[in-house]
């Protein structure tokens, strides 16, 4: 199969709706956010980590061509932390390209397609803590977002009460690493959501030596009443066991080191919801269990394979005010976050 011709058709294509695009609206838009948290037992801080950053940039929106850009702005407290010459450390500003894309659309009768270039972000699991198994990393927690970011080139087709999107993205600017990535989201006539997906590193193996690791994910959410629903993750994360030389000179190690090949991962999480009429505020409650958490950090801690997060938000005009409490290595450790985040456009 020859990809750069595939690539290079869709860029075409891309570039064509482009020239057609009608005209449409562009409007800044930005935010605020503070967040601190506090473990249990973290006796000599304050917080146990602190931040506050701002998000600003621009979307353009029009029949037939979508775009943002966003940018993700520290102060020097919160950002980099660079040596100079003398070999003394400084703080630095830190400002990142945190979204930047493109997607060009097409409609025809009940059938739309789309086609989406540049750095975007997936929240797949659309839990407060948990999930995302298809992208995150198993080590990484999240406060109230579990997004995963891409660099990628995607197709999306939307009928009836189906969206599947195909993507390849890339890890590297010369695209010798990377993945493949499929998912397919069902909203049914009932008040059923159900998500299926599957990733994989088969682009990693088309210049360079490398393991193959699956990863299969299914999301499901009922809505037993507009105001309240419960959702769940599962997830089945396998690295095939095969006769690969590490030792080869284009050798690329799996992205994470537990997964090792021949072993196999089963994470999942159940959370329910509970939101109001008025839609102002919500109440969330999740379990997750990953087994051999200990094993897969890899860092000498005790840790419980469950852990459990109570969450709260609320909305004040222009402003979000999420709270939450939820367990540490140990399903008894305590932490306690908030972040409060103030929308302006």
């Amino acid at each position: 199969m020859n990809f750069k011709k595939i690539t290079s058709a869709l860029l075409v294509a891309g570039m064509f709706s482009a020239a057609f695009a009608a005209d449409g609206e562009f409007g800044l838009k930005g935010n605020v956010q503070t967040q601190a948290t506090h473990m249990d037992g973290d006796d000599d801080n304050n917080f146990s980590s602190l931040w506050i950053r701002a998000n600003v940039g621009g979307q353009y929106k029009s029949e037939n061509l979508d775009g943002l850009v966003m940018l993700r702005i520290f102060a020097p407290e919160f950002g980099n932390t660079i040596k100079d010459g003398d070999g003394k450390s400084k703080n630095y500003d830190k400002i990142l390209a945190d979204l930047y894309w493109a997607n060009y659309k097409w409609s025809f009768d009940d059938t739309k397609l789309n086609l989406k270039i540049g750095h975007w972000k997936t929240d797949w699991s659309q839990s407060t803590h948990f999930g995302t198994y298809i992208d995150k990393d198993l080590t990484a927690r999240g406060l109230w977002m579990r997004d995963y970011s891409h660099n990628a080139i995607e197709f999306g087709w939307k009928t009836g009460i189906s969206q599947f999107n195909a993507m390849l993205a890339t890890r590297d600017n010369k695209a010798n690493t990377g993945y493949v990535r499929i998912e397919e989201d069902l909203k049914f006539d009932i008040p059923l959501e159900l998500k299926l997906a599957y990733r994989s590193n088969a682009i990693d193996r088309i210049q360079k030596t490398a393991y193959l690791t699956h990863r299969f994910a299914a999301y499901l959410c009922y809505k037993f009443s507009p105001a309240f629903r419960v959702y769940g993750e599962y997830a089945n994360i396998y690295t095939q066991d095969e006769k690969i030389k590490k030792t080869a000179r284009n050798y690329v190690a799996p992205e994470k080191s537990y997964m090792k090949p021949g072993e196999a991962y089963n994470p999942f999480y159940i959370g329910m919801e509970y939101t109001p009429a008025d839609a102002s505020s919500s109440l969330y409650i999740e379990w997750e269990r990953i087994g051999d958490r200990e094993i897969i950090h890899d860092n000498g801690k005790k840790m419980d394979d469950w852990a459990w997060t109570i969450a709260a938000a609320r909305k004040i005009g222009k402003s979000k005010l999420q709270l939450s409490a939820y367990s540490g290595d140990k399903i008894n450790d305590i932490g306690l976050a908030f972040r409060l985040t103030t929308t302006f456009k």
